[in-house]
Protein backbone atom coordinates (compact mmCIF):
# COMPACT_ATOMS: atom_id res chain seq x y z
CA UNK A 1 0.00 0.00 0.00
CA UNK A 2 2.89 2.29 1.13
CA UNK A 3 4.21 1.15 -2.64
CA UNK A 4 1.65 2.43 -4.25
CA UNK A 5 0.75 5.82 -1.94
CA UNK A 6 4.31 6.18 -3.39
CA UNK A 7 4.21 6.00 -6.92
CA UNK A 8 0.51 8.18 -7.00
CA UNK A 9 2.41 10.82 -5.62
CA UNK A 10 4.62 10.41 -8.17
CA UNK A 11 2.18 10.73 -11.16
CA UNK A 12 0.49 13.85 -9.55
CA UNK A 13 4.07 15.49 -8.98
CA UNK A 14 5.12 14.21 -12.76
CA UNK A 15 1.91 15.63 -14.40
CA UNK A 16 2.43 19.03 -11.65
CA UNK A 17 5.95 19.14 -12.68
CA UNK A 18 4.91 19.04 -16.82
CA UNK A 19 1.98 22.26 -16.55
CA UNK A 20 4.77 23.78 -14.93
CA UNK A 21 7.03 23.68 -17.08
CA UNK A 22 5.15 24.51 -20.57
CA UNK A 23 3.24 27.30 -18.47
CA UNK A 24 3.32 30.58 -20.36
CA UNK A 25 5.24 33.53 -19.17
CA UNK A 26 4.26 36.95 -19.43
CA UNK A 27 5.20 39.22 -22.48
CA UNK A 28 4.56 42.42 -23.99
CA UNK A 29 1.10 43.01 -25.19
CA UNK A 30 0.46 41.78 -28.19
CA UNK A 31 -0.54 44.62 -31.02
CA UNK A 32 -2.97 42.37 -32.99
CA UNK A 33 -5.63 40.64 -31.85
CA UNK A 34 -5.46 38.17 -34.30
CA UNK A 35 -1.75 37.29 -33.60
CA UNK A 36 -2.36 36.69 -29.85
CA UNK A 37 -5.05 34.24 -30.99
CA UNK A 38 -2.90 32.44 -33.30
CA UNK A 39 0.15 32.67 -30.65
CA UNK A 40 -2.50 31.71 -27.91
CA UNK A 41 -3.45 28.99 -29.33
CA UNK A 42 -0.48 27.51 -30.85
CA UNK A 43 1.19 27.63 -27.31
CA UNK A 44 -2.07 25.83 -25.63
CA UNK A 45 -1.71 23.05 -28.67
CA UNK A 46 1.74 22.61 -27.67
CA UNK A 47 1.02 22.54 -23.85
CA UNK A 48 -1.66 19.45 -23.84
CA UNK A 49 1.11 17.72 -25.81
CA UNK A 50 3.64 17.87 -23.44
CA UNK A 51 1.69 17.58 -20.75
CA UNK A 52 0.59 14.11 -22.35
CA UNK A 53 3.38 12.96 -22.67
CA UNK A 54 4.86 13.59 -19.05
CA UNK A 55 1.57 11.50 -18.12
CA UNK A 56 2.58 8.83 -20.49
CA UNK A 57 6.04 8.82 -18.94
CA UNK A 58 4.66 8.78 -15.30
CA UNK A 59 2.52 5.71 -16.37
CA UNK A 60 5.57 3.95 -17.89
CA UNK A 61 7.43 4.56 -14.65
CA UNK A 62 4.56 3.10 -12.82
CA UNK A 63 4.41 -0.13 -14.63
CA UNK A 64 7.96 -0.49 -13.80
CA UNK A 65 7.82 -0.44 -10.38
CA UNK A 66 4.41 -2.18 -9.88
CA UNK A 67 5.11 -4.88 -12.82
CA UNK A 68 2.39 -7.74 -13.40
CA UNK A 69 0.01 -8.84 -11.03
CA UNK A 70 0.95 -12.33 -9.61
CA UNK A 71 -2.33 -14.62 -10.97
CA UNK A 72 -3.41 -16.81 -7.74
CA UNK A 73 -4.83 -20.30 -8.58
CA UNK A 74 -7.24 -21.50 -6.82
CA UNK A 75 -6.35 -25.54 -7.22
CA UNK A 76 -3.38 -23.94 -5.02
CA UNK A 77 -5.35 -22.79 -1.81
CA UNK A 78 -4.49 -24.99 1.69
CA UNK A 79 -7.34 -24.18 3.38
CA UNK A 80 -11.08 -24.30 2.32
CA UNK A 81 -14.44 -23.65 4.64
CA UNK A 82 -16.99 -25.96 3.57
CA UNK A 83 -20.49 -26.02 4.62
CA UNK A 84 -22.12 -29.03 6.24
CA UNK A 85 -23.78 -31.52 3.52
CA UNK A 86 -27.37 -31.66 3.13
CA UNK A 87 -28.27 -35.26 3.56
CA UNK A 88 -31.78 -34.40 3.63
CA UNK A 89 -31.63 -33.33 -0.48
CA UNK A 90 -32.15 -36.67 -1.97
CA UNK A 91 -31.59 -35.25 -5.69
CA UNK A 92 -28.12 -34.14 -4.13
CA UNK A 93 -25.81 -36.85 -5.69
CA UNK A 94 -26.60 -36.15 -9.58
CA UNK A 95 -24.33 -34.94 -12.45
CA UNK A 96 -25.30 -32.20 -13.93
CA UNK A 97 -24.18 -29.73 -16.13
CA UNK A 98 -23.76 -26.07 -15.70
CA UNK A 99 -25.31 -23.63 -18.09
CA UNK A 100 -24.32 -20.48 -16.33
CA UNK A 101 -20.56 -18.89 -15.59
CA UNK A 102 -17.98 -21.45 -16.30
CA UNK A 103 -15.04 -19.24 -15.57
CA UNK A 104 -16.31 -17.97 -12.29
CA UNK A 105 -18.00 -21.32 -11.37
CA UNK A 106 -21.40 -19.52 -10.63
CA UNK A 107 -24.33 -21.77 -10.10
CA UNK A 108 -27.52 -20.80 -8.75
CA UNK A 109 -27.21 -22.82 -5.62
CA UNK A 110 -23.99 -25.08 -4.19
CA UNK A 111 -22.50 -28.08 -6.28
CA UNK A 112 -22.48 -30.83 -3.49
CA UNK A 113 -21.24 -34.26 -4.78
CA UNK A 114 -19.44 -35.00 -1.02
CA UNK A 115 -19.93 -38.66 -0.51
CA UNK A 116 -21.66 -39.60 -3.60
CA UNK A 117 -21.49 -42.74 -5.35
CA UNK A 118 -20.95 -41.86 -8.95
CA UNK A 119 -18.97 -44.66 -10.66
CA UNK A 120 -19.03 -45.33 -13.79
CA UNK A 121 -21.06 -42.50 -14.56
CA UNK A 122 -21.15 -40.40 -17.94
CA UNK A 123 -20.80 -36.57 -17.58
CA UNK A 124 -19.03 -35.96 -21.17
CA UNK A 125 -19.20 -32.77 -22.41
CA UNK A 126 -20.58 -31.17 -19.06
CA UNK A 127 -19.51 -28.15 -17.07
CA UNK A 128 -19.02 -29.16 -13.68
CA UNK A 129 -17.37 -26.32 -12.69
CA UNK A 130 -17.59 -25.47 -8.83
CA UNK A 131 -18.07 -28.88 -8.05
CA UNK A 132 -17.36 -29.64 -4.82
CA UNK A 133 -16.28 -33.55 -3.79
CA UNK A 134 -14.88 -35.18 -1.05
CA UNK A 135 -15.29 -38.64 -0.40
CA UNK A 136 -16.62 -38.86 -3.62
CA UNK A 137 -16.47 -42.06 -5.73
CA UNK A 138 -16.11 -41.57 -8.80
CA UNK A 139 -13.83 -44.72 -10.57
CA UNK A 140 -13.93 -45.35 -13.78
CA UNK A 141 -16.64 -42.45 -14.97
CA UNK A 142 -16.10 -40.40 -17.76
CA UNK A 143 -15.24 -36.71 -18.46
CA UNK A 144 -14.63 -36.25 -21.92
CA UNK A 145 -14.23 -32.65 -23.21
CA UNK A 146 -15.92 -31.79 -19.73
CA UNK A 147 -14.82 -28.78 -17.56
CA UNK A 148 -13.84 -28.60 -14.17
CA UNK A 149 -13.32 -24.67 -13.42
CA UNK A 150 -12.33 -24.03 -9.48
CA UNK A 151 -13.53 -27.45 -8.88
CA UNK A 152 -12.91 -29.27 -5.03
CA UNK A 153 -11.96 -32.97 -5.64
CA UNK A 154 -10.35 -33.66 -2.30
CA UNK A 155 -9.86 -37.21 -1.07
CA UNK A 156 -12.16 -38.88 -3.84
CA UNK A 157 -11.83 -41.87 -5.78
CA UNK A 158 -10.86 -41.12 -9.70
CA UNK A 159 -9.24 -44.49 -10.40
CA UNK A 160 -9.71 -45.09 -14.14
CA UNK A 161 -11.71 -41.74 -14.84
CA UNK A 162 -11.25 -40.22 -18.22
CA UNK A 163 -10.53 -36.86 -18.16
CA UNK A 164 -9.55 -36.60 -22.07
CA UNK A 165 -9.88 -33.01 -23.93
CA UNK A 166 -11.23 -32.15 -20.63
CA UNK A 167 -10.46 -28.47 -19.40
CA UNK A 168 -9.43 -28.71 -15.28
CA UNK A 169 -8.66 -25.23 -14.43
CA UNK A 170 -8.03 -24.07 -11.06
CA UNK A 171 -9.06 -27.22 -9.10
CA UNK A 172 -7.60 -29.38 -6.72
CA UNK A 173 -7.36 -32.98 -6.34
CA UNK A 174 -5.36 -33.20 -3.09
CA UNK A 175 -5.53 -36.81 -1.28
CA UNK A 176 -7.43 -38.33 -4.38
CA UNK A 177 -6.64 -41.22 -5.93
CA UNK A 178 -6.15 -40.99 -9.84
CA UNK A 179 -4.75 -44.37 -10.46
CA UNK A 180 -4.93 -45.07 -14.64
CA UNK A 181 -6.56 -41.89 -14.68
CA UNK A 182 -6.43 -40.39 -18.37
CA UNK A 183 -5.67 -36.61 -18.96
CA UNK A 184 -4.64 -36.80 -22.73
CA UNK A 185 -4.61 -33.37 -24.40
CA UNK A 186 -6.73 -32.18 -21.26
CA UNK A 187 -5.81 -28.58 -19.87
CA UNK A 188 -4.72 -28.50 -16.40
CA UNK A 189 -4.24 -24.82 -15.67
CA UNK A 190 -3.46 -24.16 -11.38
CA UNK A 191 -4.69 -27.39 -10.63
CA UNK A 192 -3.10 -29.05 -7.80
CA UNK A 193 -2.17 -32.71 -7.17
CA UNK A 194 -0.98 -32.06 -4.07
CA UNK A 195 -1.03 -35.79 -2.29
CA UNK A 196 -2.76 -37.12 -4.72
CA UNK A 197 -1.98 -40.91 -5.77
CA UNK A 198 -1.41 -40.40 -9.83
CA UNK A 199 0.12 -43.99 -10.60
CA UNK A 200 -0.31 -45.08 -13.92
CA UNK A 201 -1.92 -42.20 -14.62
CA UNK A 202 -1.67 -40.77 -18.38
CA UNK A 203 -0.50 -36.65 -18.97
CA UNK A 204 0.13 -37.18 -22.47
CA UNK A 205 -0.21 -33.99 -24.40
CA UNK A 206 -1.77 -32.37 -21.06
CA UNK A 207 -1.37 -28.86 -21.19
CA UNK A 208 0.11 -27.76 -17.99
CA UNK A 209 1.84 -24.76 -16.50
CA UNK A 210 5.44 -24.69 -15.40
CA UNK A 211 4.64 -23.87 -11.28
CA UNK A 212 2.14 -27.33 -11.58
CA UNK A 213 4.60 -29.47 -13.49
CA UNK A 214 7.31 -28.96 -11.04
CA UNK A 215 5.37 -29.96 -7.94
CA UNK A 216 3.81 -32.61 -10.19
CA UNK A 217 7.50 -34.05 -11.00
CA UNK A 218 8.25 -34.39 -7.33
CA UNK A 219 5.27 -36.59 -6.72
CA UNK A 220 6.39 -39.77 -5.63
CA UNK A 221 3.65 -41.64 -7.31
CA UNK A 222 4.03 -40.19 -10.62
CA UNK A 223 4.85 -43.87 -11.73
CA UNK A 224 3.93 -47.01 -13.41
CA UNK A 225 1.82 -47.56 -17.17
CA UNK A 226 -1.52 -46.73 -17.86
CA UNK A 227 -3.54 -49.74 -18.61
CA UNK A 228 -5.88 -47.89 -20.98
CA UNK A 229 -3.19 -46.64 -23.30
CA UNK A 230 0.01 -48.45 -22.69
CA UNK A 231 1.74 -44.88 -21.83
CA UNK A 232 4.68 -44.56 -19.22
CA UNK A 233 3.43 -42.23 -16.65
CA UNK A 234 6.09 -40.22 -15.87
CA UNK A 235 7.23 -39.67 -19.24
CA UNK A 236 3.72 -38.41 -20.28
CA UNK A 237 3.83 -35.72 -17.76
CA UNK A 238 7.70 -34.25 -19.04
CA UNK A 239 9.10 -35.52 -16.44
CA UNK A 240 12.62 -36.47 -18.01
CA UNK A 241 15.06 -36.72 -14.58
Amino acid sequence: MAKTSMILKILVASSAAGAHAFSLSPSARPTSISTSTKLHAQKSSDLRDDIGKTMIAAALSLSLFLGPAPALADGQTKTFKLPPIDFNDKTRCTLSSSKIGQANAARDKLYDLRQCELSGQDASGFDLSGVIMTKTNLSKAKFVESQFSKAYLHDSNFDGADFSNGIIDRASFTGSSLKGTVFTNAVLTGTSFDGADVENADFTDAYIGSFDIRNLCKNPTLKGENPTTGIDTRLSAGCLD
